[in-house]
């Protein structure tokens, strides 16, 4: 288990950046890599996945795909050159507004987990827990009590990665 804190959305955005580094460098398994992002409302989550498409090597801006779902990336093909990776696509799923888990299958989500080519990053995992992979990179994000910090100037975010 890995935490890290931050003060701002810049930080929160760069340890996104630095993680898709990672990823890229790692070889590609049976299964999609998957990431599952828990926390609040505002507790960073898209601000970090921002970061995390920018490591990617993802120029679209990238916003909560709350209304739609899910959105789809392609992972340019000079970002994975310098990194001698296979990923092709990188998607976005906010399931914040699911009412039942079985719903995200109708977006095609068993065959986008199953590709190994594909990284997923899931807002809002517990909502479709009983169909989630078991071993996604679980990523827990908490606005500190002390949410604001006078002496940083900006708001402190907890993150906590386990895998």
């Amino acid at each position: 288990m890995k935490k890290n804190t931050t003060y701002n959305f810049q930080q929160t955005q760069k340890i996104g950046e630095n993680l898709a580094k990672q990823i890229l460098k790692q070889n590609l398994g049976n299964i999609a890599t998957v990431l599952g992002l828990q926390g609040e409302l505002g507790a960073g989550k898209t601000t970090f996945l921002q970061g995390f498409a920018k490591g990617l090597g993802i120029k679209e801006k990238v916003n909560s795909p709350t209304f739609v779902i899910m959105k789809k990336f392609k992972i340019p093909t000079s970002s994975l050159k310098l990194q001698a990776s296979s990923f092709n696509f990188f998607y976005h799923i906010d399931c914040y507004r699911l009412n039942k888990p079985e719903e995200i299958l109708d977006l095609g989500f068993r065959e986008i987990i199953l590709n190994p080519e594909n990284i997923v990053a899931i807002e809002w995992p517990e909502k479709i827990k009983k169909i989630m992979l078991k071993n996604a990179i679980v990523i827990k994000f908490k606005r500190s009590k002390e949410s604001f910090d006078s002496t940083q100037g900006e708001n402190k975010r907890e993150l906590t990665m386990d895998k």
